[in-house]
């Protein structure tokens, strides 16, 4: 099983920004065992630099925050998936609850931003979670589960293998109230299980991850990394988040 985590800067950090964070946070990532795969999300205008600064570097991959589905066209103020390619984006997250709040993304936008993700090879983080609405009245899976099966429809075996999904609960996002790691460990276990062919699919947490609980989440069975937000944006922070993982998963074995 592959394990990653992804670090989504969302509208943080310019270019100059973004390089001396990697200036700071590469001395530090030579201490840190090579468990995880990392990516690294920054915002569009900053992609070209990230990808300048990281060339040559094999321990972590840039990925891109969304994308349209089509390959190019009169989008005004949309990425298209070549573009990302073409700087050497290899990740892309997708269905961001913030996308689906404030930007009215549908299940639908994100099935087909999924398939055109693949078709580009790049890998689509797939993010799904519910309200607290939802959650207060007990219908967290049949949420989650639901946006899964939608943004996966029509997939074959070789397409699933390639993507990423990453459970966040919308109420836990930047609000520092995190959801307990053995309740999310069994809405994930609903989501792996809600499509053949997420038995091997890596799933994120996501949700108000920080260096002192992530090795909680971590060492549980269908938690295989992070989708991380604010403890992101500062490289000490989140080297000393990267150690924590490795040590949850040391301490699982």
């Amino acid at each position: 099983m592959r394990k990653l985590i992804a670090g989504n800067w969302k509208m943080f950090k310019t270019a100059d920004d973004a390089v001396a964070f990697f200036d700071a946070f590469l001395p530090m990532l030579a201490t840190i065992p090579a468990t995880y795969d990392i990516a690294i999300c920054p915002p569009f205008t900053a992609l070209e630099a990230v990808c300048k600064r990281l060339r040559g570097n094999d321990r972590i991959a840039v990925g891109a925050q969304n994308m349209h589905w089509e390959q190019s066209g009169a989008f005004t103020g949309e990425i298209a998936p070549p573009m990302l390619t073409d700087l050497g984006v290899r990740y892309v997250i997708l269905g961001h609850s913030e996308r689906r709040q404030y930007f009215g993304e549908t299940d639908d936008d994100v099935r087909k931003k999924v398939v055109a993700a693949l078709t580009n090879g790049l890998t689509p983080v797939v993010a799904v979670g519910e309200t607290l609405a939802l959650r207060d009245a007990s219908q967290t899976r049949e949420c989650v589960v639901a946006q899964t099966r939608a943004a996966l429809h029509g997939l074959g075996p070789d397409a699933l293998a390639r993507i990423v999904l990453a459970y966040e609960p919308v109420w836990a996002i930047g609000t520092g109230r995190n959801c307990d790691a053995a309740d999310a460990d069994d809405v994930m276990h609903a989501i792996r299980t809600s499509v053949r062919g997420l038995e091997d699919v890596p799933i994120l947490y996501g949700g108000s991850v920080k260096r002192d609980n992530i090795a909680n989440y971590v060492c549980r069975p269908n938690i295989d990394g992070g989708l991380v937000g604010g403890a992101s944006l500062d490289p000490a922070g989140f080297a000393e988040l990267l150690r924590a993982a490795c040590e949850g998963i040391v301490n699982e074995v």
